[in-house]
């Protein structure tokens, strides 16, 4: 049965084969070194510092997907606009994973008393293009040409949810 928590340090190498994979393999994240153990503990300390959520899907305790969100920006007037990421295991792809993981993580957003969630999305990305209209994110720019990756051109898709009314007091 399928369960999203909290992630902890012991999720960690398991976190870190489904990020070097999506890497490896995809244009989901544009970068070619693969991370190590250190660099995801830092990231994952991080984000624990600063307030804000790693979730993990996990079935029969086996950590399959996991998402965060972190700042948007770094200059304070973009104190309430966070981006997240969500990345599920290749094997476990379209079995709700990702679903059961975006849905826990908008709402701690909004408890958190942010305004806006963005994703970036390579343009070729389709399915997640989709995934993420689903739960009403709407694409708000494209930035073309704007990474290099296995010998070609990417372009970004920039997509963004409000997490409360359009122009809802901080």
């Amino acid at each position: 049965m399928m369960l999203v928590r909290s992630a902890t340090e012991r999720d960690l190498p398991e976190i870190l084969e489904i990020y070097n994979q999506v890497l490896r393999d995809s244009t989901a994240i544009y970068d070619d070194v693969p991370s190590t153990l250190e660099e995801r503990r830092e990231w994952f300390e991080g984000r624990n510092q600063q307030g804000f959520p790693v979730l993990v899907a996990e079935d029969d305790g086996k950590v399959l997907g996991f998402a965060s969100y972190g700042p948007w920006r770094a200059r304070w007037g973009y104190r309430f606009t966070v981006e997240h990421s969500v990345h599920v295991h290749v094997d476990h792809r379209g079995t709700g994973m990702g679903r059961a993981l975006l849905t826990a993580l908008i709402p701690m957003a909004k408890e958190a008393g942010m305004h806006v969630m963005i994703g970036g999305i390579d343009a070729e990305n389709v399915n997640s293009i989709r995934f993420h209209e689903r739960f009403g994110f709407v694409e708000v720019g494209r930035a073309k040409q704007v990474a290099r990756k296995f010998d070609r051109w990417l372009d970004l898709v920039t997509m963004q949810l409000f997490l409360n009314e359009p122009g809802a007091r901080a």
